[in-house]
């Protein structure tokens, strides 16, 4: 029989997420949920699609509309997300979802389509193109011991957490969006990039709930750096974080992701995410030298004839201006207008 195509409800969604945890090439970005949260923190319309055979999920495909005066019209899996991509269990409910995409596409004011896929898998379909060089990935197993974990990190990158445990840092895990964002806020005004709502932050822990969580290093009892985490299978990734003025000479940063390496292999996580990164950027560095190897990343693209590339990467030479002239914004003011850019970047 063969497959048809249905868009997602909340009656599917169940189903949906059955199928994305018992997929090995399953990611948390795959998830029903995101979505809701893309609707509600930043109004994008939604086409969260899925392939059935005889009442069976065989493929889903998150993908949503992003559309801003700044950075275009694109249509993405999955955006504000590092993965994303049809994930399907057979050929031919791959080509169904892929099909339906670019129905999508030709229909839609957009003038491209972009898959976020974690490895490059099939070759690209005909009229696709693939950007293996954008971004990369940083992906490591830890274990349920400490010390194994700990000796696992270079002994330079070593000696930070180290000195940052002399200092006498502590460190939390809840639900405080408001720590978070204020850290986080600051942190991403200085590298020069306009920061998410913290109504976002709030939604991804309400839709996420158990599946999320907060870590925060205090100094004193003074929070200096917070990491908002995702938890999927035996999987945990740091997504949303930043530190403050004052954790850099203390080594809080530092700090920071090895108490949630910690914590996250005390909840049974065996598999640290550290995300992605363009290479030459100092997250790429930081990742690297606590000991994780660059995966590629492989974005595939159809783009509408006469359209450009999206190119909305850090490095690329026309956002310079932009990133000087953001870094020396007033925090308020900089909070104020950084939800309204970053909703179209996607």
């Amino acid at each position: 029989m063969s497959v048809s195509v249905r868009t997602l409800d909340v009656v599917s969604e169940p189903a949906w997420d059955r199928f994305v945890t018992a997929m090995p090439a399953g990611s948390f970005f795959h998830l029903a949920a995101w979505a809701r949260v893309i609707e509600a923190a930043f109004g994008h319309e939604t086409f969260y699609s899925f392939t059935e055979r005889d009442g069976a999920i065989t493929g889903v495909l998150p993908l949503a509309r992003v559309k801003s005066l700044l950075f275009g019209d694109t249509l993405i899996s999955n955006p504000f997300c590092v993965y994303g991509g049809p994930l399907t269990a057979d050929a031919e409910s791959l080509a169904a979802l892929i099909a339906h995409a670019e129905q999508l596409l030709a229909r839609s004011p957009s003038s491209a389509l972009e898959f976020r896929h974690r490895d490059g898998g099939e070759p690209a379909p005909p009229g696709w193109t693939d950007r293996p060089d954008l971004y990369v990935t940083f992906r490591k197993s830890i274990e349920a011991d400490h010390d194994r974990n700990m000796k696992a990190i270079p002994r330079k990158q070593r000696a930070m957490v180290r000195k940052a445990i002399q200092n006498g840092l502590t460190s939390t895990a809840n639900r405080d969006v408001v720590a978070l964002h204020r850290i986080y806020a600051e942190s991403v005004r200085n590298l020069g990039t306009p920061v998410f709502s913290r109504r976002y932050f709030r939604i991804l822990m309400e839709c996420f709930a158990d599946a999320a969580d907060i870590v925060t290093v205090l100094d004193q009892q003074t929070p200096i750096a917070a990491v908002m985490n995702f938890y999927f299978r035996d999987e945990v990734l740091p997504y949303y974080g930043g530190g403050s003025a004052a954790a850099r000479g203390r080594a809080g940063n530092d700090f920071l992701y090895w108490e949630t390496m910690r914590r996250a292999a005390d909840r049974g996580s065996r598999l640290f995410d550290f995300g992605r990164s363009k290479i030459g950027t100092g997250s790429f560095s930081f990742k690297h030298n606590w000991g994780f190897d660059p995966e590629p990343l492989n974005y595939r693209f159809r783009l509408k004839p006469g359209h450009p590339m999206p190119d909305h990467n850090p490095l690329n030479p026309k956002y310079r201006t932009f990133i000087a002239a953001w870094k020396r914004l007033p925090l308020p003011l900089a909070n104020l207008l950084g939800p309204s850019i970053v909703r179209g970047i996607g």
